[in-house]
């Protein structure tokens, strides 16, 4: 069984909350639950160091460029030089 909980805002809080839930397009009630698990560390995948939470994603990208890995530093001045 799910548990009630009753916070009080103060009037910019609950300003601020209700603008994040017009612009979310969520209830006020599941914003504040997903603020708490994000507080709390709850958060689904949200365990662990960063790479290892990203690590499926880590060479899955292709950028065109063959030898990037090696020649990275050539690129990115290339890059700063054209002011990109």
């Amino acid at each position: 069984m799910a548990t009630q909980l009753s916070v009080r805002l103060s009037p910019g809080l609950s300003r601020r909350l209700r603008a994040a839930s017009r612009r979310m397009q969520r209830k006020s009630s599941e914003i504040v639950r997903m603020a708490l698990q994000e507080f709390l560390g709850e958060r689904s995948g949200g365990q662990g160091r960063a790479a290892d939470r990203v690590r499926g994603l880590i060479g899955s990208l292709d950028s065109g460029i063959p030898d990037l890995a090696t020649r990275h530093r050539a690129y990115l001045t290339k890059s700063l030089r054209r002011g990109r």
